[in-house]
């Protein structure tokens, strides 16, 4: 059974940082992509950062290029998101997501299959 658990969310000032976890256990596959969505309150879930394990590529959503980092720990299971200069905008639940094919981070593209229960992060201006 696929748990992903998500951790290191809060409250933060705009121009902070913050850095997300997600312990990843029970995937069915080595290796595969991983990623970050966020869901603001009224809006529809957001892709915001992907890694695939097995080289290291990877891809970020505009709104948070040069400002958020991926990266994954493949020993231990783990994934996070660096999250510097922080804007009020970035407000959302996030959640940690795996795939062992690509998926997308655009609106219309493919979602991944596993799913995080989510970690609040609250950006205060």
């Amino acid at each position: 059974q696929v748990h992903m658990v998500e951790s290191g969310g809060g409250s933060v000032q705009a121009g902070g940082s913050l850095k997300l976890s997600c312990a990843a256990s029970g995937l069915p596959y080595s290796s595969g992509f991983m990623g970050w969505f966020r869901q603001a309150p009224g809006k529809e879930r957001e892709g915001v950062a992907r890694i695939y394990t097995g080289a290291g590529y990877t891809d970020y959503a505009d709104s948070v290029k040069g400002r958020f980092t991926i990266s994954r720990d493949n020993a231990k299971n783990m994934l996070y998101l660096q999250m510097n200069r922080v804007l009020p905008e970035d407000t959302a639940m996030y959640y940690c997501a795996a795939d062992r094919y690509a998926f997308s981070l655009s609106d219309s593209g493919r979602r991944p299959q596993y799913w995080g229960q989510g970690t609040q992060v609250t950006v205060s201006s």
